[in-house]
């Protein structure tokens, strides 16, 4: 190994080893806050070689230990591989979960000292499962870390376990997404058996050699989105995320906004060789992302509890991200991913902020909050034009790549669903702004703002939230592509300029609606009263799920019942009738008399001697 390869084994081991002590050492895990600042000092520790890694600009090299060893050599590899993709990745990672951490300090200050070490636990593993999911070289290592993922998920959506709104929502989490990931399971399966292998770099090969035929990819790559979509909540495997909030607001920021809510789009990036080959999935893709853009933020124009808000535009950012990978667009979707991740970790933390002062997720009970909380105020409307798209906000640049990819491709469904997606955008968050920040303060709340534990972090992303955008040239150069649609010289010009019209205009409607004209927003649901109530019911699609859930259940129970009773039970009545029934036919050769037997071993002998001759 390298001076390189032990700088990415050691981004990895920080975090592994946080998560090994924390468990082990008894005392430390109860100790509360010393186990928070150790378990920060190690992801510190991830992101400082992350780092060293991304300056010493020494990309695209992997290496492997031997794993699962048989007599006809070792069946699987363990390794990593450090590229352009997986490097900016694994920053992004190390960077959102160390703000989070810190910014936990303060948040969960009220926990008890066990709990709060089991808190900083369950973050350790997250840390070190989604680093492994991003530097992974082979299926089976990629597959083990997704379901360490997806364990983390379920542990810290449930954190609070004793509330049942948690655990109810860690568990539907954990179904959900499952379904998913039964796809990629498949896919793993079928690779292995078509090509005997599970490495990354030896199956791209045989995708561009043109080993593999059209049939396998348009298969393997629709059950590899399949787990995607899980992960990364696309329609309809969505409803999972908004429950997701019941978790504390820094798990949220963390997993459900920034990191592993992403894992499904990193993935279909990192795989992108297998959908390039097969446009059928790249189209549907397009599709499903799109729609789940614009489903996403009909929903969150709606919500009264400033997470679910946060959640449904989480949903909605993801699909824009997909749509780009569905026309082929991956860089674009790869730098909203960097951008998204750092805009929207913002708008949870301060989010959390607000629900710490206010003690409450309603917007009903918020209200001129930035009088009294500058700094979170700050923090939240940088977080807000970001997502809008405003210039100079990171989302403006990373959004106008996936505008142009898509605009550029031809597809005009996908196209005209991102563009009303981006006046939503604009219209939700700053629906969120003129609710919490400067309506009518409500009389009994009195707000107070954050410590500097839980600012410091905030005013970070804040500036990345500001930043991070303006790098977009040397984001596209880093990754040495050219995309297509940079040719439409009058495209560069009109589609910035059009999505920066919808965002502003979404933003003006929002002020009219919500500051302005207070009484527009009831008459305008009264006179949509069946739209806006399909959206308060999340257009039933829950409804929906739990009443396939609750009759698949029964008519499985029924099958179950029947065969239990018919089948099984069936059976062993069978073989008792049969039984009986025999012994009443051999009673009647049983007489107990020799002269009887002796007329039966004549008769026998007889027709051998007949079937001899």
């Amino acid at each position: 190994m390298n001076s390189n390869s032990i700088l990415v084994f050691l981004v990895l081991l920080a975090p592994f080893w946080s998560t090994l002590v924390l468990t082990v050492v008894y005392p430390l895990r109860r100790s509360g806050k010393p186990a928070g600042i150790f378990s920060i000092l190690c992801i510190l520790g991830s992101l400082v070689f992350s780092l060293i890694l991304l300056f010493s600009k020494n990309f695209d090299f992997s290496f492997n230990f031997s794993w699962l060893p048989s007599l006809s050599g070792p069946m699987a590899q363990v390794g990593f591989w450090y590229d352009k993709i997986s490097g900016m990745m694994i920053i992004v990672v190390s960077l959102v979960a160390l703000m989070v951490q810190i910014y936990s300090l303060g948040y969960l200050s009220s926990e008890t000292k066990p709990s709060l070490g089991r808190y900083f636990l369950y973050q350790s593993l997250f840390a070190f499962s989604m680093l492994g999911l991003v530097l992974a070289n082979n299926f089976l290592e990629l597959f083990i870390f997704w379901e360490l993922v997806g364990l983390c998920s379920y542990l810290l959506i449930g954190f609070w376990y004793h509330k049942p709104e948690a655990a109810k929502a860690a568990v539907k989490a954990f179904w959900v997404t499952r379904f998913g990931d039964i796809g990629l399971i498949i896919a793993i399966i079928l690779l292995w058996n078509k090509t005997g292998t599970f490495d990354y770099q030896t199956i791209f090969s045989l995708v561009e050699s043109g080993a593999l035929e059209q049939s396998f990819l348009i298969l393997i790559s629709i059950l590899i989105f399949l787990g995607a979509m899980g992960k990364s909540a696309q329609f309809p495997l969505h409803i999972w995320l908004p429950d997701a909030m019941e978790g504390p607001t820094p798990v949220s920021a963390l997993i459900h906004a920034a990191t592993m809510v992403a894992a499904g789009v990193y993935l279909v990036i990192r795989l992108f060789p297998f959908f390039q080959a097969s446009p059928f999935t790249l189209n549907l893709i397009a599709y499903i992302g799109s729609f789940t853009a614009l489903l996403g933020a009909v929903l969150a124009s709606k919500q009264d509890d400033i997470k679910r808000v946060l959640a449904y535009s989480t949903v909605s950012q993801l699909g824009f991200m997909m749509a780009a990978l569905g026309v082929g667009a991956w860089v674009a979707s790869y730098f909203h991913l960097f951008t998204h991740a750092y805009f929207k970790a913002l708008l949870f933390l301060a989010a959390g902020s607000v629900i710490h002062a206010v003690g409450s997720n309603s917007l009903s009970a918020m209200g001129k909050l930035a009088q009294k909380m500058k700094w979170t105020s700050m923090g939240f409307l940088f977080g807000a034009l970001a997502l809008s798209g405003v210039w100079p906000f990171s989302g403006f640049f990373s959004k106008d790549e996936i505008l142009l990819g898509v605009i550029t491709s031809g597809k005009i469904i996908p196209s005209i669903f991102l563009l009303l997606t981006t006046f939503l955008s604009g219209f939700y968050i700053f629906r969120v702004i003129f609710l919490a920040f400067f309506s009518t303060a409500k009389s009994q709340i009195h707000p107070h703002e954050s410590p500097k534990v839980m600012l410091f972090p905030i005013l970070i992303l804040a500036a990345l939230a500001l930043s991070s955008g303006l790098i977009q040239q040397n984001f596209l150069n880093f990754l040495e592509e050219t995309p297509t649609w940079h040719s439409f010289s009058a495209l560069k010009v009109i589609v910035p300029a059009i999505s920066l019209g919808l965002g502003i205009l979404g933003i003006f409607l929002a002020w009219l609606f919500f500051q302005k004209q207070k009484k527009v927003p009831q008459v305008l649901a009264l006179s949509l009263r069946p739209i806006s109530k399909a959206i308060d019911n999340k257009f039933y699609l829950d409804n929906f799920y739990e009443f396939m859930y609750a009759q698949g259940m029964l008519l499985l129970s029924f099958l179950i019942g029947w065969i239990d009773r018919y089948l099984v039970d069936g059976m062993v009545n069978l073989a008792a009738w049969s039984t009986g029934r025999l012994g009443v036919l051999l009673r009647v050769f049983q007489t107990g008399k020799a002269q009887d037997y002796l007329i039966g071993i004549g008769l026998g002998v007889l027709i051998l001697i007949i079937w001899i001759l």
